[in-house]
């Protein structure tokens, strides 16, 4: 024989539940959005390294590779007499501005064009 179960027994039991759950649903939300915001930086970086390697191999001013830059990225080109390598890096914040970021780098190498030796 079982018990009848009486309506209202178990009232604040979904209350306790969503006090328990959602702060780690909003955290989980916080870090896939700063995954996301990661991975688009580093596409951004990748597109401008690449850019920069090109134009340097061309023996051409590298400042348009700073306009597909992120935002505060730095650029270092560098090279010998065959190759150019260009990385770019900038910061992420991850989870908002007052926690410490992470620092997302992409690195292009492209070969000299014969008319810039």
């Amino acid at each position: 024989m079982s018990r009848r179960r009486w309506p209202g027994r178990d009232r604040g039991a979904f209350t306790a539940e969503l006090a328990a759950g959602l702060p780690a649903l909003i955290l989980m939300f916080l870090v896939a959005a700063g995954a996301v915001a990661a991975v688009m930086t580093r596409a951004q970086c990748l597109d401008a390294a690449r850019e920069a390697a090109l134009a340097a191999a061309r023996g051409e001013p590298t400042g348009s590779a700073a306009a597909t830059a992120p935002d505060g990225a730095e650029i270092t080109v560098s090279g010998d007499a065959k190759t150019v390598t260009a990385v770019v890096s900038a910061r992420v914040q991850v989870l908002g501005g007052n926690l410490p970021g992470m620092t997302v780098r992409a690195k292009a190498v492209a070969a000299r064009e014969p008319e810039a030796l």
